[in-house]
Protein backbone atom coordinates (compact mmCIF):
# COMPACT_ATOMS: atom_id res chain seq x y z
CA UNK A 1 0.00 0.00 0.00
CA UNK A 2 1.63 3.25 -1.14
CA UNK A 3 1.97 6.33 1.06
CA UNK A 4 -0.25 9.31 0.40
CA UNK A 5 1.54 12.18 -1.39
CA UNK A 6 2.08 15.34 0.70
CA UNK A 7 -0.71 17.85 0.49
CA UNK A 8 -0.13 20.70 -1.89
CA UNK A 9 0.13 24.15 -0.28
CA UNK A 10 -3.03 26.13 -0.76
CA UNK A 11 -1.23 29.48 -1.12
CA UNK A 12 0.61 28.49 -4.28
CA UNK A 13 4.04 28.19 -2.63
CA UNK A 14 6.23 25.14 -2.92
CA UNK A 15 6.44 22.65 -0.01
CA UNK A 16 8.66 23.82 2.85
CA UNK A 17 8.31 27.52 2.11
CA UNK A 18 5.32 28.17 4.38
CA UNK A 19 7.51 29.47 7.20
CA UNK A 20 9.37 31.82 4.89
CA UNK A 21 6.14 33.07 3.41
CA UNK A 22 4.77 33.79 6.89
CA UNK A 23 7.93 35.67 7.86
CA UNK A 24 7.73 37.62 4.62
CA UNK A 25 4.15 38.63 5.29
CA UNK A 26 4.98 39.68 8.85
CA UNK A 27 7.90 41.77 7.61
CA UNK A 28 5.72 43.49 5.01
CA UNK A 29 3.05 44.18 7.65
CA UNK A 30 5.70 45.69 9.94
CA UNK A 31 7.04 47.92 7.14
CA UNK A 32 3.52 49.03 6.24
CA UNK A 33 2.60 49.75 9.84
CA UNK A 34 5.82 51.67 10.58
CA UNK A 35 6.18 53.26 7.14
CA UNK A 36 6.10 56.85 8.37
CA UNK A 37 8.63 56.13 11.12
CA UNK A 38 10.97 54.30 8.75
CA UNK A 39 10.83 57.19 6.28
CA UNK A 40 11.72 59.67 9.05
CA UNK A 41 14.55 57.38 10.12
CA UNK A 42 15.88 57.11 6.57
CA UNK A 43 15.70 60.88 6.12
CA UNK A 44 17.60 61.34 9.38
CA UNK A 45 20.43 59.07 8.29
CA UNK A 46 20.64 60.75 4.87
CA UNK A 47 20.75 64.26 6.37
CA UNK A 48 23.38 63.12 8.89
CA UNK A 49 25.52 61.72 6.07
CA UNK A 50 25.23 64.91 4.04
CA UNK A 51 26.02 67.34 6.87
CA UNK A 52 28.44 65.72 9.32
CA UNK A 53 31.49 67.16 7.54
CA UNK A 54 30.18 70.74 7.93
CA UNK A 55 30.42 71.33 11.71
CA UNK A 56 28.20 74.41 12.03
CA UNK A 57 25.36 72.58 10.26
CA UNK A 58 26.08 69.18 11.81
CA UNK A 59 25.80 70.52 15.36
CA UNK A 60 22.25 71.76 14.71
CA UNK A 61 21.22 68.60 12.87
CA UNK A 62 22.58 66.47 15.72
CA UNK A 63 20.90 68.71 18.28
CA UNK A 64 17.51 68.55 16.50
CA UNK A 65 17.66 64.76 16.27
CA UNK A 66 18.82 64.50 19.88
CA UNK A 67 16.12 66.93 21.02
CA UNK A 68 13.18 64.86 19.85
CA UNK A 69 14.69 61.43 20.52
CA UNK A 70 15.76 62.35 24.06
CA UNK A 71 12.42 63.95 24.92
CA UNK A 72 10.48 61.03 23.40
CA UNK A 73 12.49 58.49 25.40
CA UNK A 74 13.18 60.31 28.66
CA UNK A 75 9.89 62.16 28.94
CA UNK A 76 8.16 59.02 30.23
CA UNK A 77 10.15 59.47 33.42
CA UNK A 78 8.69 62.90 34.09
CA UNK A 79 5.62 63.63 31.99
CA UNK A 80 4.73 59.97 31.39
CA UNK A 81 2.47 59.86 34.43
CA UNK A 82 1.20 63.33 33.47
CA UNK A 83 0.17 62.05 30.02
CA UNK A 84 -1.29 58.80 31.42
CA UNK A 85 -3.43 60.54 34.04
CA UNK A 86 -4.62 63.43 31.83
CA UNK A 87 -5.84 61.64 28.71
CA UNK A 88 -9.20 63.34 29.24
CA UNK A 89 -7.60 66.76 28.77
CA UNK A 90 -6.91 68.57 25.50
CA UNK A 91 -3.41 67.74 24.29
CA UNK A 92 -2.50 71.33 23.45
CA UNK A 93 -3.27 72.51 26.99
CA UNK A 94 -0.84 69.91 28.37
CA UNK A 95 1.72 70.93 25.74
CA UNK A 96 1.57 74.65 26.55
CA UNK A 97 1.95 73.92 30.26
CA UNK A 98 4.94 71.59 29.92
CA UNK A 99 6.48 73.56 27.04
CA UNK A 100 6.21 76.80 29.01
CA UNK A 101 8.04 75.25 31.97
CA UNK A 102 10.81 74.05 29.63
CA UNK A 103 11.32 77.53 28.19
CA UNK A 104 11.33 79.13 31.65
CA UNK A 105 13.79 76.57 33.08
CA UNK A 106 16.39 76.78 30.30
CA UNK A 107 15.88 80.53 30.12
CA UNK A 108 16.81 80.89 33.77
CA UNK A 109 19.92 78.74 33.29
CA UNK A 110 20.90 80.87 30.29
CA UNK A 111 20.60 84.01 32.45
CA UNK A 112 22.19 82.65 35.64
CA UNK A 113 25.08 80.72 34.07
CA UNK A 114 26.25 83.10 31.34
CA UNK A 115 24.63 81.41 28.35
CA UNK A 116 24.86 77.82 29.66
CA UNK A 117 21.44 76.12 29.37
CA UNK A 118 22.51 72.92 31.19
CA UNK A 119 22.92 74.24 34.76
CA UNK A 120 26.66 73.57 34.33
CA UNK A 121 26.20 69.81 33.77
CA UNK A 122 28.54 70.10 30.78
CA UNK A 123 31.18 71.88 32.87
CA UNK A 124 32.06 68.49 34.41
CA UNK A 125 35.27 66.66 33.51
CA UNK A 126 35.21 65.24 29.99
CA UNK A 127 32.36 67.44 28.72
CA UNK A 128 33.59 71.03 29.09
CA UNK A 129 34.84 71.34 25.50
CA UNK A 130 32.23 71.75 22.75
CA UNK A 131 32.86 69.54 19.70
CA UNK A 132 34.48 71.30 16.74
CA UNK A 133 34.08 68.42 14.29
CA UNK A 134 31.76 65.45 14.02
CA UNK A 135 31.73 61.91 12.70
CA UNK A 136 28.70 60.50 10.91
CA UNK A 137 27.79 58.25 13.85
CA UNK A 138 28.01 61.11 16.33
CA UNK A 139 25.43 63.09 14.36
CA UNK A 140 23.29 59.99 13.73
CA UNK A 141 23.54 58.65 17.33
CA UNK A 142 20.09 60.02 18.32
CA UNK A 143 18.52 57.93 15.54
CA UNK A 144 19.63 54.76 17.33
CA UNK A 145 17.87 56.13 20.39
CA UNK A 146 14.71 56.64 18.31
CA UNK A 147 14.90 53.00 17.20
CA UNK A 148 15.25 51.77 20.79
CA UNK A 149 12.40 54.06 21.85
CA UNK A 150 10.21 52.58 19.12
CA UNK A 151 11.00 49.14 20.56
CA UNK A 152 9.65 50.38 23.92
CA UNK A 153 13.09 50.33 25.52
CA UNK A 154 13.60 53.06 28.17
CA UNK A 155 17.35 53.43 27.59
CA UNK A 156 19.60 56.09 29.07
CA UNK A 157 20.04 59.05 26.74
CA UNK A 158 22.80 60.29 29.04
CA UNK A 159 25.01 57.34 28.20
CA UNK A 160 23.95 57.03 24.57
CA UNK A 161 24.52 60.69 23.69
CA UNK A 162 27.10 62.05 26.15
CA UNK A 163 29.45 59.07 25.87
CA UNK A 164 29.86 59.78 22.15
CA UNK A 165 31.45 63.15 22.99
CA UNK A 166 33.27 62.59 26.28
CA UNK A 167 36.99 63.36 26.12
CA UNK A 168 37.65 61.29 29.23
CA UNK A 169 36.85 57.68 30.13
CA UNK A 170 36.94 58.70 33.79
CA UNK A 171 34.28 61.29 32.98
CA UNK A 172 31.97 58.52 31.77
CA UNK A 173 32.96 56.51 34.84
CA UNK A 174 31.76 59.37 37.05
CA UNK A 175 28.45 59.48 35.18
CA UNK A 176 28.04 55.72 35.56
CA UNK A 177 28.81 55.77 39.29
CA UNK A 178 26.37 58.60 39.94
CA UNK A 179 23.66 56.91 37.84
CA UNK A 180 23.95 53.53 39.57
CA UNK A 181 23.94 55.33 42.93
CA UNK A 182 20.78 57.10 41.76
CA UNK A 183 19.13 53.76 40.94
CA UNK A 184 20.00 52.38 44.38
CA UNK A 185 18.81 55.48 46.26
CA UNK A 186 15.55 55.60 44.27
CA UNK A 187 14.95 51.86 44.74
CA UNK A 188 15.49 51.93 48.51
CA UNK A 189 13.60 55.22 48.99
CA UNK A 190 10.54 54.05 47.05
CA UNK A 191 10.45 50.72 48.88
CA UNK A 192 10.54 52.50 52.25
CA UNK A 193 7.92 55.08 51.26
CA UNK A 194 5.45 52.61 49.77
CA UNK A 195 6.00 49.95 52.45
CA UNK A 196 5.15 52.59 55.02
CA UNK A 197 2.24 54.21 53.19
CA UNK A 198 0.92 51.72 50.58
CA UNK A 199 -2.11 50.72 52.67
CA UNK A 200 -2.73 54.35 53.65
CA UNK A 201 -2.58 55.39 49.99
CA UNK A 202 -4.99 52.61 49.04
CA UNK A 203 -7.43 53.72 51.73
CA UNK A 204 -7.15 57.39 50.82
CA UNK A 205 -7.06 56.97 47.05
CA UNK A 206 -10.56 55.51 46.62
CA UNK A 207 -13.34 56.80 44.45
CA UNK A 208 -13.20 59.92 42.31
CA UNK A 209 -10.32 62.23 43.21
CA UNK A 210 -11.16 65.60 44.75
CA UNK A 211 -10.64 68.40 42.16
CA UNK A 212 -7.72 69.67 44.26
CA UNK A 213 -5.74 66.56 43.31
CA UNK A 214 -5.77 67.71 39.68
CA UNK A 215 -3.95 70.86 40.71
CA UNK A 216 -1.54 68.90 42.95
CA UNK A 217 -0.68 66.55 40.13
CA UNK A 218 -0.04 69.42 37.70
CA UNK A 219 2.13 71.24 40.24
CA UNK A 220 4.22 68.16 41.05
CA UNK A 221 4.51 67.29 37.36
CA UNK A 222 5.76 70.79 36.59
CA UNK A 223 8.23 70.64 39.49
CA UNK A 224 9.57 67.25 38.41
CA UNK A 225 9.80 68.32 34.77
CA UNK A 226 11.80 71.40 35.71
CA UNK A 227 14.27 69.45 37.90
CA UNK A 228 14.61 66.83 35.17
CA UNK A 229 15.52 69.54 32.64
CA UNK A 230 18.25 70.75 35.00
CA UNK A 231 19.78 67.27 34.79
CA UNK A 232 19.05 66.19 31.22
CA UNK A 233 19.30 69.36 29.12
CA UNK A 234 22.99 68.43 28.82
CA UNK A 235 22.07 65.39 26.71
CA UNK A 236 20.72 67.51 23.88
CA UNK A 237 22.94 70.58 24.33
CA UNK A 238 26.15 68.49 24.05
CA UNK A 239 26.22 69.19 20.30
CA UNK A 240 26.18 72.98 20.79
CA UNK A 241 28.56 75.63 22.13
CA UNK A 242 28.76 75.63 25.92
CA UNK A 243 27.63 79.28 26.01
CA UNK A 244 24.79 80.13 23.63
CA UNK A 245 23.95 83.48 22.11
CA UNK A 246 20.41 84.84 22.46
CA UNK A 247 19.45 83.64 18.97
CA UNK A 248 20.94 80.23 19.66
CA UNK A 249 18.84 80.07 22.83
CA UNK A 250 15.72 80.87 20.81
CA UNK A 251 16.55 78.07 18.34
CA UNK A 252 17.36 75.63 21.17
CA UNK A 253 14.15 76.31 23.09
CA UNK A 254 12.00 76.55 19.94
CA UNK A 255 13.00 73.14 18.54
CA UNK A 256 12.30 71.37 21.83
CA UNK A 257 9.04 73.27 22.32
CA UNK A 258 7.78 72.09 18.90
CA UNK A 259 9.00 68.54 19.62
CA UNK A 260 7.01 68.51 22.85
CA UNK A 261 3.93 69.54 20.92
CA UNK A 262 4.37 66.59 18.57
CA UNK A 263 4.88 64.24 21.52
CA UNK A 264 1.67 65.37 23.22
CA UNK A 265 -0.26 65.23 19.95
CA UNK A 266 0.79 61.57 19.61
CA UNK A 267 -0.14 60.83 23.22
CA UNK A 268 3.41 59.79 24.08
CA UNK A 269 5.85 57.61 22.17
CA UNK A 270 5.81 53.79 22.17
CA UNK A 271 7.90 53.75 25.34
CA UNK A 272 4.94 55.40 27.16
CA UNK A 273 3.66 51.84 27.63
CA UNK A 274 6.41 51.29 30.22
CA UNK A 275 4.51 53.75 32.43
CA UNK A 276 1.01 52.67 31.43
CA UNK A 277 1.63 49.07 32.55
CA UNK A 278 2.50 50.11 36.14
CA UNK A 279 -0.12 49.92 38.89
CA UNK A 280 -2.34 52.95 39.40
CA UNK A 281 -0.34 55.52 37.47
CA UNK A 282 -3.46 56.92 35.79
CA UNK A 283 -4.81 57.95 39.19
CA UNK A 284 -4.06 61.63 39.78
CA UNK A 285 -3.17 60.98 43.41
CA UNK A 286 -0.72 58.16 42.69
CA UNK A 287 0.87 60.18 39.89
CA UNK A 288 1.34 63.15 42.22
CA UNK A 289 3.07 60.99 44.84
CA UNK A 290 5.42 59.43 42.25
CA UNK A 291 6.28 62.89 40.92
CA UNK A 292 7.00 64.29 44.38
CA UNK A 293 9.34 61.47 45.46
CA UNK A 294 11.12 61.44 42.11
CA UNK A 295 11.61 65.23 42.07
CA UNK A 296 13.08 65.16 45.58
CA UNK A 297 15.61 62.48 44.59
CA UNK A 298 16.68 64.32 41.44
CA UNK A 299 17.05 67.59 43.34
CA UNK A 300 19.36 65.97 45.90
CA UNK A 301 21.59 64.61 43.13
CA UNK A 302 21.42 67.93 41.27
CA UNK A 303 22.88 69.89 44.21
CA UNK A 304 25.28 67.09 45.18
CA UNK A 305 27.54 67.64 42.14
CA UNK A 306 27.46 68.95 38.58
CA UNK A 307 28.40 65.56 37.10
CA UNK A 308 25.69 64.49 34.62
CA UNK A 309 23.67 61.41 35.54
CA UNK A 310 21.18 59.08 33.92
CA UNK A 311 17.72 59.98 35.18
CA UNK A 312 16.46 56.83 33.44
CA UNK A 313 18.26 54.69 36.00
CA UNK A 314 16.71 56.71 38.84
CA UNK A 315 13.27 56.33 37.26
CA UNK A 316 13.58 52.57 36.82
CA UNK A 317 14.72 52.23 40.44
CA UNK A 318 11.80 54.33 41.66
CA UNK A 319 9.09 52.39 39.81
CA UNK A 320 10.70 49.03 40.57
CA UNK A 321 10.87 49.68 44.31
CA UNK A 322 7.31 51.00 44.31
CA UNK A 323 5.91 47.94 42.54
CA UNK A 324 7.76 45.54 44.87
CA UNK A 325 6.61 47.40 47.98
CA UNK A 326 2.99 47.47 46.81
CA UNK A 327 3.13 43.75 45.99
CA UNK A 328 4.54 42.99 49.44
CA UNK A 329 1.80 45.03 51.10
CA UNK A 330 -0.88 43.45 48.91
CA UNK A 331 -1.99 46.73 47.31
CA UNK A 332 -0.63 46.07 43.80
CA UNK A 333 -2.39 44.65 40.77
CA UNK A 334 0.65 42.34 40.47
CA UNK A 335 1.91 39.43 42.53
CA UNK A 336 5.34 39.74 44.16
CA UNK A 337 6.77 37.39 41.53
CA UNK A 338 5.36 39.41 38.64
CA UNK A 339 6.49 42.69 40.19
CA UNK A 340 10.02 41.33 40.59
CA UNK A 341 9.97 40.08 36.99
CA UNK A 342 8.85 43.49 35.73
CA UNK A 343 11.59 45.23 37.71
CA UNK A 344 14.17 42.77 36.36
CA UNK A 345 12.98 43.34 32.79
CA UNK A 346 13.27 47.13 33.10
CA UNK A 347 16.73 46.84 34.66
CA UNK A 348 17.83 44.48 31.91
CA UNK A 349 16.63 46.88 29.23
CA UNK A 350 18.53 49.89 30.62
CA UNK A 351 21.61 47.68 31.05
CA UNK A 352 21.37 46.69 27.37
CA UNK A 353 21.08 50.37 26.53
CA UNK A 354 24.22 51.05 28.57
CA UNK A 355 26.13 48.33 26.69
CA UNK A 356 24.97 49.74 23.33
CA UNK A 357 26.02 53.24 24.44
CA UNK A 358 29.51 52.09 25.42
CA UNK A 359 29.95 50.24 22.12
CA UNK A 360 28.80 53.30 20.17
CA UNK A 361 31.14 55.56 22.16
CA UNK A 362 34.06 53.19 21.53
CA UNK A 363 33.26 53.14 17.81
CA UNK A 364 32.86 56.88 17.21
CA UNK A 365 34.80 58.67 19.94
CA UNK A 366 38.55 58.68 19.27
CA UNK A 367 39.45 60.28 22.62
CA UNK A 368 37.32 57.81 24.56
CA UNK A 369 38.75 54.85 22.62
CA UNK A 370 42.34 56.02 23.17
CA UNK A 371 41.86 56.46 26.91
CA UNK A 372 40.15 53.09 27.31
CA UNK A 373 43.06 51.48 25.45
CA UNK A 374 45.52 53.29 27.72
CA UNK A 375 43.71 52.22 30.88
CA UNK A 376 43.69 48.61 29.67
CA UNK A 377 47.37 48.80 28.74
CA UNK A 378 46.71 48.15 25.04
Amino acid sequence: MSAEPPAEPTDGSSPGTGGLATLGRQFLELVTRERAFLLVLLAGFVVSALTYQTPWIAMWVGFALAGYSAVANDSIQTIGTFIASNRDQKWWVLWLFIGGIFVATVGYSFYAYDGDVTYERLAAKGFAEAPTEFSFLQVAAPLFLLILTRLKMPVSTTFLLLSSFSTSASGIGGVLLKSVSGWLVAFVTSILVWLAFAKVFKRWFKGTPHPAWRGAQWITSGLLWSVWIMQDAANIAVYLPRQLSLWQLVAFAGVIFVGLGLLFRLGGEKVQEVVDEKSGVVDLRSAAMINLVYAAILWVFKVQSNVPMSTTWVFIGLLGGRELAMAIRGTSELTLKKAARMMGKDLLVVSIGLAISMLLAFAVNDAFRAEVARLLGL
